[in-house]
């Protein structure tokens, strides 16, 4: 029985060895490759696997979604998983990482700006192809990017600002309602507003037009809330702008312009992959600017000490409320996206479990860190879809994982680390990767 166990820790060990000795010598490019790879095998051969494992179709979802609605299929999408995705990723990042690397110096070489668009386009390429085999896919694909852009928002402030705030289902809501009103009056021939104002052809061009308006109307909101909250201190913020939340929900309630309780429908499918897509990089991009930025230090000190950067010359009312319409904003263009994802807004939607949703995605990935809040708006949407088959019960499990990982990680699964891009698009040369 010892010796068992001791082969078993010996094969552990030597598979633990190969995954990091490909983190450790692999670049992000190499990985990209891997994935490109992967989800190609699956679009050309994915049906053919599925129906030799003895699955009725190709998983949507990783094969989660199957194995839980009947579990007897668990050992034909462990097969599928390893055929279509491990071992292709294995092979290509093992084979590939020297020609990777190599790749990887000579982008170095040039303006990072020519690399980050290299690399954008390889994880655009694997997203589209991964999501092109079901509309299932796509819808998911675009919430979890909607969701990326919102965790990050509320980073700012709850993480970056160091308050505490409830607003966001809010800030979402006004988003939501302010895009979708300019584009159902200008480009759409509907119930509620009537005929279109402008060619509908001139729509998609105006879309992004669309979306900042959702935003700003978003900020505008954020300032009704700041001025009366940044007077006081403590945890008044957070009972000030729950109140906040409730009140837009309730005023688009009672609001028969924009549909009241009925809410608004027939938007254009205008947030396609590409458009959600391009919003959630630029949003990346932004934040992570913002909050390396000498605002972002200010806003660091105010948060640790408001008392001692305000005796720095650190204006700590007008930063504050700067920061706060600046993530209002980016929930504003969530808000507009969902509502142009979904083709249909309801104010119920943005309610308590929209918040709850919310808190949960940043506080599970990690609090005053940009890669945090990408990995818990992914994890959290991923778990659950992948739980949905179990109804009731999904609502038992999350949050049951969600108070293991605040106990035992207070801060989250990865707090306090900064996105560093140029540190990311690196290569990795070493004498393993030659």
């Amino acid at each position: 029985m010892e010796a068992n166990n001791i082969k078993a820790g010996a094969k552990r060990g030597k598979l633990i060895g190969i995954v990091w000795d490909l983190i450790e010598t692999v670049p992000t490019l190499g990985w990209l490759f891997g994935a490109l790879a992967a989800v190609f095998a699956e679009y050309l051969f994915g049906n053919l696997v599925a129906l030799v494992v003895g699955l009725p179709k190709i998983p949507v979802l990783f094969g989660t979604l199957i194995v839980l609605k009947k579990p007897l299929f668990i050992p034909s999408a462990f097969i599928y998983m390893f055929l279509i995705y491990i071992l292709p990723i294995y092979l290509v990042t093992r084979f590939s990482r020297g020609p990777a690397n190599r790749l990887a110096t000579k982008l170095d070489n040039l303006p990072i700006s020519i690399s980050t668009i290299v690399h954008l386009l390889l994880l655009y390429g694997a997203l589209f192809l991964w999501a092109d085999l079901s509309d299932y896919r796509i819808l998911v694909a675009k919430l979890i990017m909607i969701a990326i852009i919102l965790t990050l928002s509320i980073n700012v402030i709850n993480g970056y600002m160091g308050e505490f705030s409830c607003s966001h289902p809010g800030f979402m809501a006004l988003g939501a309602y302010g895009s979708s009103t300019m584009t159902l009056l200008l480009f759409t021939d509907d119930k509620l507003f009537g005929p279109a104002l402008l060619p509908v052809a001139l729509g998609p061009w105006c879309f992004p037009l669309a979306l900042i308006v959702g935003g700003l109307v978003a900020s505008l909101g954020a300032l009704v809330v700041a001025i009366p909250s940044f007077r006081t201190r403590g945890d008044y913020l957070a009972i000030i702008s729950l109140a906040f939340m409730f009140i837009v929900k309730s005023a688009i309630e009672n609001t028969e312009f924009v549909g009241g309780p009925r809410g608004m429908s027939s938007q254009p499918n205008w947030s396609t992959l590409p458009v959600v897509f391009t919003w959630t990089v630029l949003c990346i991009w932004v934040i992570n600017n913002f909050v390396r930025s000498t605002m972002g230090k200010a806003l660091n000190a105010v948060r640790d000490n408001e008392m001692a950067a305000n005796a720095m010359t650190v204006n700590t009312r007008r930063t504050k409320m700067a920061t706060f319409m600046f993530a209002a904003f980016w929930a504003g263009i969530a808000g507009g996206l969902f509502a142009h994802v979904l083709r249909y807004v309801n104010p119920s939607t943005f309610g308590v479990q929209k918040l709850a949703e919310i808190l949960a995605m940043v506080y599970f990935g990690g609090l005053n860190s940009v890669v945090g809040s990408i990995v818990g708006a992914v994890s959290i949407n991923l778990l659950s879809e992948a739980l949905r088959p179990l109804e009731l019960f999904k609502w038992i499990i999350i949050p049951l994982l969600l108070i293991f990982v605040m106990i035992y990680r207070p801060t989250g699964l990865i707090a306090f680390r900064e996105f560093d891009v140029k540190k990311l698009l690196k290569p990795k040369n070493s004498s393993r990767s030659k």
